[in-house]
Parts: structure tokens; C-alpha cells; sequence
């Protein structure tokens, strides 16, 4: 699976909009919706905020693992 389809399924499944998750990394939405869809990579700071933010891996969002 790849990462960007977990940063939206994350999201949805939290009922978080982009600008909700944008916040938590201090970015704009329209920085975040690029990463959310792969028209950008995402960096590794990014990546661990959102694990810890999620309570999830990181490989999880990276599609390595299913579990979380």
C-alpha cells in the first residue's frame, strides 16, 4: 500500500479534515494535500509527527506493515 493512501485513510478514519491535519505540522493545507497526494514527498520530521499524532508506526503509514 502506498504512504499517501494511508495519510488519507488516517485522516478520514479520525474525521480530520487537510487543514486539521495541516495544523498539526504547522503547514498550509495545500502543502499537506500535496504530500497526501503523492505530488510531493514527505519528509521524515512529518512522517514522525504523524505517527505520534496518529498512535500509529511509521512503517504502518509507509505501507510496510498492516499492523499499527
Amino acid at each position: 500500500m502506498d504512504y499517501t493512501k494511508r495519510l488519507y485513510d488516517l485522516r478520514t478514519d479520525h474525521d480530520l479534515r487537510q487543514e486539521d491535519v495541516a495544523a498539526v505540522l504547522n503547514i498550509t493545507k495545500q502543502a499537506y494535500g500535496m504530500y497526501e497526494n503523492g505530488k510531493r514527498g514527505l519528509p521524515i520530521e512529518y512522517l514522525i509527527k504523524l505517527s505520534k499524532y496518529y498512535g500509529v508506526s511509521t512503517d504502518f503509514i509507509l505501507g510496510l506493515t498492516d499492523k499499527k
